[in-house]
């Protein structure tokens, strides 16, 4: 029996991987915040301790064999240091706490510390940027170098992961963030709709999670993740539309005017000190407008990480549990298409 500690166990990443955990046979214990309802969780027999990545109790590490940390600010509008504080010194702790205790120390990044750029099957040997574009990212990137120096000199067992854009059931941040935009008929075209966007479901992540905490020799290693098929913005955002029964989007706009008015956007949306981000911002241009083809080509050889879940199904399973959980967001149901999808081979 593996021992695990899972912090963000009750977000949507983070339960999805408890109940993995759970049903191995593993001994779980969750950092759960404050106020948080964790009901659910203690009813299965996880361990709660009860605190943030700024503090927590002594126990936490009590008979913790591995770690997964999936907790984070995530989003792309605030202050860098508003995302370090969490992204970036709450993993130190978590590290420091873990020197000498844990075997494996498993962080989830993300395929967003990359340049913002068209990728076209961009590996891991591509240097990350040492500027970014947001909050999250830059945050994201210097989490990812503390983590390889904890490695690097304090032999601390860490595996990156870099997931692309995670969707499956229990998403109710991102799905419904798109669907209510859906809704309101402001999702623009950027370009053509037939960029590359980086999904992985989320069965397929914790594949790759569990294959990064039990592998031995991937200790200081980093991978992307995806789910291997090459998936257009029209394919997943159309799928969504079709699949509750709302419009698709039909207005489009050139990428290189959607560049021009996020740049001069955001900037004047940061001195006028808005509190929610404007309608454009470099974040949302690169998740619509750039192209973002990764390969996982690393993560197949080292980890063995073959996606079982091809993304026509896990759209499929996604819009499902959408439709249960969100029945008033739905319209009348069209059947979705099935894309041609073609292998990531590279």
């Amino acid at each position: 029996m593996t021992r695990c500690l899972i912090t963000g166990a009750t977000g949507f990443l983070g339960s999805h991987l408890v109940d993995a955990r759970l049903a191995r046979g593993d001994q779980v214990t969750a950092l759960v915040r404050e106020g948080t309802d964790a009901t659910s969780l203690q009813e299965r027999g996880v361990r709660v301790v009860r605190g943030d990545l700024q503090s927590w109790p002594a126990q936490l590490f009590d008979e913790v064999d591995q770690v997964f940390h999936t907790a984070a600010k995530v989003g792309d509008w605030g202050s860098v240091d508003e995302y370090r504080q969490i992204n970036v010194e709450g993993l130190r702790k978590l590290l420091q706490a873990s020197v000498g205790r844990v075997r494996r120390f498993v962080h989830f990044s993300s395929l967003g510390v990359y340049a913002a750029r068209n990728h076209y099957g961009t590996d891991e040997s591509e240097s990350l940027p040492s500027r970014h574009i947001d909050g999250y990212t830059q945050s994201k990137v210097e989490a990812e170098n503390l983590a390889l120096e904890y490695h690097q000199k304090q032999q601390l067992p860490v595996v990156i992961l870099r997931p692309g854009f995670i969707y499956g059931p229990r998403d109710r941040t991102l799905l419904p963030r798109l669907v209510q935009n859906l809704r309101a008929g402001i999702v623009w075209w950027l370009g053509s709709g037939e960029q590359a966007l980086n999904t992985i479901y989320i069965d397929n992540l914790v594949q790759a999670a569990e294959l990064a905490a039990d592998r031995p020799g991937v200790e200081g290693r980093v991978y992307n993740l995806t789910d291997g098929e090459r998936v257009t913005k029209k394919q997943f955002i159309n799928g969504v539309a079709d699949g509750l029964g709302i419009p698709r989007p039909w207005l489009r706009s050139p990428v290189w005017l959607a560049r021009i008015t996020a740049w001069w956007m955001e900037p004047l949306a940061r001195a006028l000190r808005f509190r929610e981000p404007p309608r454009l911002t470099q974040a949302r241009l690169k998740f619509l407008g750039l192209n973002l083809d990764f390969s996982i080509d690393r993560a197949r050889r080292e980890l063995g990480y073959a996606p079982s879940v091809r993304f026509a199904e896990g759209l499929e399973r996604t819009l499902a549990w959408y439709r249960e959980n969100y029945p008033e967001h739905c319209g009348p149901i069209r059947s979705i298409p099935q894309p041609s999808l073609v292998e990531n081979q590279r």
